[in-house]
């Protein structure tokens, strides 16, 4: 059940978000068919990859997937504030930083 509400949640950001589906398929260079059917949630034939969907997320701008993703194992997203682009030094040490303010909760 819950691959299915991933799949029908990021059907969801795709044909109902600010950035129409067409210029999403343009900027993950996907054929729109191809996407269409990926995230139909009752297509058993075509999945939706991890990388596809981070595109989507990127392009979208869209995290509301993170989020959910996040509750359904317990977790809660958090931006780091001010960060655009972190660089991968100053991302492993914020990211170790929350692990433990997390696990002081």
């Amino acid at each position: 059940m819950f691959e299915k509400n991933l799949t029908k949640k990021m059907q969801d950001i795709v044909l109902e978000g600010r950035v129409p589906a067409k210029q999403v398929c343009r900027e993950i260079k996907k054929p729109y068919s191809t996407l269409l059917r990926e995230l139909n949630p009752f297509d058993n034939h075509a999945k939706l990859g991890a990388e596809t969907m981070f595109k989507i997320c990127k392009v979208t701008r869209n995290v509301s997937i993170l989020e959910f993703m996040a509750r359904e194992l317990g977790y809660t997203l958090i931006p780091l504030e001010g960060v655009e682009t972190p660089e991968p030094r100053q991302h492993r040490k914020a990211s170790k930083r929350v692990r433990r303010q997390a696990a002081t909760m």
